[in-house]
């Protein structure tokens, strides 16, 4: 049940709240609207015959409900009207008039409008439209002419609503923590819907600002990266000059007036006002640029791969600047990857977007290395080859979404949590058609038979309770090219082997040939011995008359288990 709370300016407020309630509605969705409960069930309804045409109904109860308001004159609050829509699930069972009307009394209780038994309180009305939903309208000035105590009611309404979810077996929806992005309004979705949009502005700003942020180096550079997506940006300056603040419009958006309707960052997204993005863009101002020799897929990959162990071991600042991170690169991973997985992408970057914010100031010093990533892929353009540099980022991704998902579960952050698991589904899904022809490859090339047995032998002496599973798996040949790979680049094939599966069980990899296969690549990839430390290897192994192969130097990653009640099922 998902109750919203909006206040009415001025003395017309009460006409037109009413008036829009008994009307047609924006779209003509108001087909039957009528009272279910109101402050004394006497309230006149314009909704129901009546010897009265609906027009005097009408102005018999907005005279009523705006009394307490007249008997105030120009002492009269500002906000005069308290509307709060109430809507349910669609798949939640259709409720009477008569239960509409208790769920009404405990919203206006709860919010302090209407306490039970008092019979000084605001006056209001519920208007039912459909099967799903209600409004409320209230006057807010007791009929004594004070003003209700209603502090902290949109938390309280929402604790109601709960309550509510359980009494009547609806939907039961997560609690939240006030950091959820504004949800659109019905006018906003109807304006899109006439303009032919699949999303609303609100949507269309809120992720193109997001991903502006993402590869942005400084603000010019943020700003600009805007308005070569068609935003247009005004700042909002002190009398210093210095700008406070940002607002967006799309072209095309306009009001009534055919001016661009423009959103304040912070109505985005709380982590979108300007003070919050300058705070994001300094995460890379004072590091240096990479290194072009190295690959940017391979160094995300790399700071991917960290997000874990940060997230089980580190102070909850820092691990909240690895949520936001993580979904800068879920928002940079549609336009990076293969087109097939674009939809499922997108839709895995918007749902992790509420699971980045928590109500922690983020230490985004440990960040650096996987922003500076992205925008080396961004500016470049960089190719990735045969597609396993995405392949591996993608991998590495998923994963740290499960932990993600793992720690808000451990903070009791349930709209987080759900958001996490949700983007893990859509992750799951975009890996599967990612690494499916990266796999095929790869099994192309793969070695001699006689080298396939030799792995064999390794992997039974490193993991005999998983070794059968392995080589059944149909990614067993991709396996054995990325270990010839890594023994041509200079590492021992069965050290690696054992530190891919170290880094985390098997128990509960679906395709655990797959798993290896990912884990090993980056083992090899970013973990190259340089040629002093081959060559004395090499002469070590030799003296000791041993294996050819020369070992490799990197020590065992360590690298935290999520727990295995907590642990989706993968890979």
């Amino acid at each position: 049940m998902i109750p919203k709370i909006i206040l009415g300016k001025g003395p017309k407020a009460v006409r037109r709240t009413i008036g829009y309630l008994f009307g047609p509605g924006r779209a003509n969705e108001h087909t039957d609207p009528h009272l279910v409960a109101s402050w004394n069930a006497f309230a006149p309804d314009p909704g129901r015959p009546s010897h009265h045409t609906p027009r005097e109904v009408m102005n018999q109860l907005v005279r009523q409900l705006e009394q307490p308001l007249v008997m105030l004159g120009d002492k009269a609050p500002q906000h005069t009207v308290w509307h709060c829509p109430v809507r349910t699930a669609p798949e939640d069972p259709i409720l009477t008039d008569g239960q509409w009307a208790d769920i009404a009394r405990r919203i206006v209780a709860a919010a302090g409008i209407a306490p039970d038994g008092d019979e000084e309180a605001c006056r209001w009305v519920a208007v039912r439209h459909a099967d799903d939903h209600i409004h409320i309208a209230a006057t807010l000035v007791r009929q004594d002419g004070r003003r209700p105590q209603r502090d902290h009611d949109k938390r309280a309404v929402q604790r109601t609503s709960r309550e509510i979810e359980v009494d009547y077996g609806l939907r039961r929806l997560k609690s939240g923590d006030g950091t959820a992005a504004k949800r659109p309004t019905s006018k906003e979705h109807f304006k899109a819907r006439r303009l032919g949009q699949e999303t609303t502005t609100r949507e269309v700003l809120r992720l193109r600002v997001r991903r502006a942020v993402a590869v942005a180096g400084d603000e010019a550079e943020f700003f600009t990266l805007l308005e070569s997506t068609g935003v247009t940006v005004r700042l909002k300056h002190g009398p210093s000059g210095d700008a406070l603040g940002c607002t967006f419009a799309l072209p095309g958006d306009t009001n009534d007036q055919g001016k661009p309707v423009f959103y304040s960052g912070s109505t985005l997204a709380p982590d979108l006002s300007l003070p919050q993005i300058r705070q994001r863009l300094n995460t890379t101002s004072p590091a240096p640029a990479p290194l072009p020799a190295v690959n940017p897929w391979h160094q995300a990959t790399a700071a991917t791969d960290l997000i874990p162990n940060r997230l089980t071991h580190g102070e909850d600042s820092a691990a909240q600047a690895q949520l936001v991170v993580l979904g800068m690169t879920l928002d940079l991973l549609p336009i990076t990857g293969p087109p097939e997985t674009k939809a499922q992408l997108e839709l895995a970057a918007a749902s992790f977007e509420r699971a980045t914010r928590f109500r922690i100031t983020a230490d985004r010093d440990t960040t650096r290395a996987l922003h500076r990533s992205l925008q080396t892929i961004w500016r470049d353009r960089t190719t990735d080859g045969d597609g396993t540099g995405f392949a591996m980022l993608l991998d590495a991704t998923l994963t740290a979404v499960a932990f993600a998902m793992h720690w808000h579960r451990t903070r009791n952050n349930s709209q987080q949590e759900a958001a996490a698991q949700q983007a893990f589904v859509h992750l799951e899904a975009a890996h599967t058609q990612t690494t499916a022809p990266v796999l095929t490859r790869l099994a192309a090339h793969s070695p001699s038979q006689q080298t396939k047995h030799r792995y064999a032998h390794h992997l039974q002496t490193a993991t005999p309770q998983h070794a059968h599973r392995v080589l059944d798996d149909p990614a067993w040949g991709a396996l054995t090219t990325v270990l010839a790979e890594a023994e041509a680049a200079g590492h021992d094939a069965a050290t690696v082997l054992d530190q891919a599966i170290g880094q985390r069980s098997l128990d509960d990899a679906h395709s655990p040939a797959r798993a290896l296969t990912w884990r090993i690549r980056r083992l090899g990839e970013r973990h190259a011995p340089g040629p002093r430390a081959q060559a004395a290897r090499l002469r070590s192994t030799t003296a000791r008359g041993g294996d050819q192969h020369p070992a490799s130097a990197l020590p065992r990653p360590v690298t935290p288990t999520v727990p295995v009640q907590s642990r989706p099922r993968r890979r």
